[in-house]
């Protein structure tokens, strides 16, 4: 199980990758290995407002439907087109290629309610 030290957690399973103003977001490993394989990806709307702990999308494996909630308040400034045709790059490269939006942030101060890499690794491992 991977826990990228760049990236920033959510205890919902989220990870984000800031990118200067923005945040780059998708579901930690942890999460797709629980899913099971993915079969669909239901995407944010480009220029959607998202609020902390709100669900934007929704994930669909083999096993359950799994919404997705931002762990920050903003707009949806892109979002990855690949997984409409290949949603299981969620599964295959989670910090990578499946990737799911990017985020205009509101307030880069909600950055230090998330977790890092260690506390991420503490929450799964208990």
């Amino acid at each position: 199980m991977e826990f990228p030290a760049d990236l920033r957690y959510s205890t919902d399973h989220e990870w984000v990758r800031v990118e200067g103003g923005n945040v780059r977001l998708g579901i930690t490993d942890f999460a797709q290995d629980n899913l099971g394989d993915v079969v669909y990806v239901e995407l944010p709307e480009q220029g959607a407002t998202v609020e902390v702990g709100a669900s934007f999308s929704e994930v669909e494996s083999t096993k359950s439907v799994s919404d997705i909630y931002s762990p920050v308040n903003g707009t949806v400034v892109e979002i990855n087109e690949a997984l409409e045709a290949d949603a299981t790059l969620l599964n295959s490269d989670p910090y990578g290629a499946g990737w799911i939006c990017v985020i205009a942030l509101d307030d880069p101060s909600q950055l230090a309610g998330l977790l890092d890499a260690d506390g991420y690794r503490a929450l799964v491992s208990d």
